[in-house]
């Protein structure tokens, strides 16, 4: 995509070469399914689990275990409308719900709504920052669910996220939006 930041010709990512960066941030501990042909704006989902226990001695003097999950939904639109961002987070939280499975060894489950576009009108954004979706488990007993969002204005090359979402618009800027720093390859300025 190509636009004019003050006079100058700005060649801006894809929206589809930030997926595949995105999904390749995510490869090296994600389990990722690519998205089937009906699913748009879809493009992958992405899961993540992690277990951890203490134990004294013997596995079988076990003194706590714990399980924690991630479930993060990509979705590519060309123009995010508030519209289109409550269908797409309403399909991200019933489809990661389904996943959570609470108990007594869980102990959190995120669900993460990452959107990908070229623009952006005002009401989504605000709708996207606006998100609070957290639901408890027996009293965080079984522990709990939070949800996620996150927002890469791929023109403006910004990114935004909820209030719990900090950590995935961090993410969206550092595989996004991060120049390449210049090397110095052993040279010193001088003075």
């Amino acid at each position: 995509m190509v636009y004019r930041n003050g006079g100058v010709t700005v060649q801006a990512m894809t929206r589809s070469e930030a997926a595949d960066k995105l999904l390749d941030r995510y490869a090296g501990y994600y389990d990722i399914s690519p998205a089937g042909e009906g699913q748009a704006p879809l493009v992958a989902t992405c899961d993540f689990h992690a277990h951890s226990e203490k134990y004294v001695l013997s596995r079988k003097a076990k003194l706590w275990e714990a399980g924690s999950h991630e479930y993060v939904f990509v979705f590519s639109v060309p123009h995010l409308t508030e519209d289109i961002f409550n269908a797409c987070r309403d399909y991200a939280y019933e489809h990661g719900m389904a996943k959570v499975e609470p108990g007594p060894n869980h102990m959190y489950s995120y669900i993460t709504a990452m959107f990908l576009c070229d623009t952006c009108e005002k009401a989504a954004k605000k709708a996207l920052r606006r998100c609070r979706i957290y639901k408890s488990f027996k009293m965080a007993f079984w522990g709990w669910m939070d949800f996620h969002t996150g927002l890469a204005v791929l023109e403006d090359e910004k990114a935004f996220s909820n209030a719990s979402g900090r950590s995935a618009a961090q993410l969206l800027k550092k595989t996004l939006f991060c120049k390449a720093k210049k090397k110095m390859l052993g040279k010193e300025k001088t003075l």
